[in-house]
């Protein structure tokens, strides 16, 4: 019975800690599919440090996958939710059938958006439209609440012309 008391104790006392990342980043987007990892150091205690790549389909242009591969903090810090992760990131941006240029979006969107750290830091993928070359471009960088990363990812996706 002792046991049984102590394991749930420490589950209710571990829960806020484990769920704080998730309260603290209400509107943080998770990727739509994880498509794999690399390990890059091995961590003796948590889980190792690794550049995981995730796509996310642009909501509102169909047809546009976009692929971020970025660096994810392992260790005991990582393994709780506590670790910033570095803004070291790439972006490719693919159209995965016909894409037409939409009408009625903003020249400049933020189009996805991923916590990398507890307080305040943030990866976003911005939608700029650059209607002269019909081209749909998709620029990602690092945002922080008082200063931002100068490490920063482009690619660009041609449209077709509408139907007429």
């Amino acid at each position: 019975m002792r046991i049984v008391t102590r394991g749930l104790l420490a589950a209710v006392l571990l829960a806020p800690v484990l769920l704080a990342p998730a309260l603290l980043a209400p509107g943080a987007a998770l990727a739509q599919t994880r498509v794999g990892e690399v390990s890059t150091t091995f961590r003796l205690v948590g889980p190792n440090d690794k550049v995981v790549v995730e796509r996310y389909d642009d909501p509102r242009v169909p047809n546009v996958s976009c692929y971020v591969s970025r660096a994810d903090t392992g260790g005991l810090s990582g393994w709780v939710g506590l670790a910033e992760d570095p803004s070291r990131f790439s972006l490719a941006c693919r159209a995965t059938g016909p894409v037409t240029m939409p009408s009625g979006i903003p020249q400049s969107e933020s189009v996805f958006r991923q916590s990398s750290s507890p307080l305040f830091k943030a990866l976003t993928v911005t939608r700029i439209l650059d209607n002269e070359k019909r081209v749909l471009v998709y620029l990602i960088t690092s945002t922080k609440l008082v200063d931002g990363s100068p490490f920063n990812s482009v690619t660009a996706v041609p449209a077709e012309a509408p139907a007429r």
